[in-house]
């Protein structure tokens, strides 16, 4: 995505089993944000994030299968940290600390047998595949998901505005389509040219896209919390409808701190504001693009 920041995936996709975990890993620490929209959400220490709380930075996020059951992913990422000494200082020794792992889930579960849902083992694995290049499709947190009645699964898209790099990853399982049913074709050109004819439309409640937008820029809380506002736009974008009361659409946003942003403050964290809404509608198209037909769920390439 951007200098510092690291993806790690981990899944299970076998008989049984399709679901995972993927963690957006920012060991030096990153300014955090989050904007919730969906009526369904699955979400841990999100509260943290408001501007006018303590702690300024996180560690990791961490993004999972496995609805409510699945926020357990957050606790390995928690071990895999502390292991390293990451995290909020809160003692007089190095490894006194306290990882911030901000985290939200998504509703797969119908894609695995009852039961089969990532716990902290995933996070860790996760944590320890992390690097700059990472898979996308029907992978970690997109194992099992699902775009209304398309195979869903990880995207992600990154741009260059002036100095700064931005960058976003999305976990697209949507009750939403990211293809209008009435032509066929993708609300956004990038997804394709051509019209498909969709699959009946699920009737199972496999909903809620989430994700990370970053930056390098050196924000505040509040100024990060306008990209994660501005994601949640781009999602809107690619997704219809979007943010309805069974879905716990959640962005996060990240800032890194590595340039300085430039005068007039406003206006610089405006261009970037428009460039995450852009990207976060593009890493849904990735999503949406990159998964492959899984348990009878077809992906869009294959029609």
């Amino acid at each position: 995505m951007i200098p510092g920041v690291l993806v790690g995936h981990h899944h299970r996709i076998e008989p049984g089993w399709a679901t995972g975990t993927t963690v957006v890993l920012v060991p030096e620490g990153a300014v955090g944000a989050v904007d919730g929209r969906g009526g369904a959400p699955g979400t841990r220490e999100t509260d943290l994030l408001d501007p006018a709380n303590l702690v300024q930075q996180v560690h990791a996020i961490c993004l999972s299968g496995g609805s409510a059951y699945g926020l357990a992913a957050a606790d390995g990422v928690m071990r895999w940290l502390s292991e390293r000494s990451i995290g909020f200082q809160v003692g007089a020794q190095p490894h006194h600390v306290v990882p911030i792992v901000p985290g939200a889930v998504i509703f797969d579960l119908p894609m695995s047998e009852w039961g089969n849902r990532p716990d902290s083992s995933f996070g860790y694995e996760a944590c320890s595949n992390a690097t700059a290049e990472f898979a996308l499709g029907c992978v970690g947190a997109g194992a099992g998901a699902r775009v209304g009645s398309l195979k869903g699964g990880v995207g992600t898209a990154a741009t260059k505005v002036g100095e700064h790099h931005v960058g976003a990853l999305a976990v697209v399982n949507a009750a939403g389509e990211a293809v209008d049913r009435a032509t066929g074709l993708p609300w956004l050109p990038s997804l394709g040219t051509s019209a498909v004819a969709l699959p009946e439309r699920k009737t199972e409640g496999l909903n809620t896209t989430i994700g990370v937008v970053a930056v390098d820029a050196a924000l505040s809380k509040a100024e990060c919390q306008r990209l994660a506002m501005a994601a949640q736009d781009g999602l809107a974008r690619a997704i219809r409808p979007a943010h309805t009361m069974f879905d716990g659409d959640t962005v996060f946003a990240l800032a890194t701190g590595a340039v300085p942003l430039a005068e007039p403050r406003a206006f610089a964290l405006d261009a970037l504001c428009t460039a995450a809404a852009e990207m976060f509608a593009e890493a849904v198209v990735s999503g949406a693009r990159e998964a492959t037909s899984l348990n009878g769920v077809t992906a869009f390439r294959d029609l």
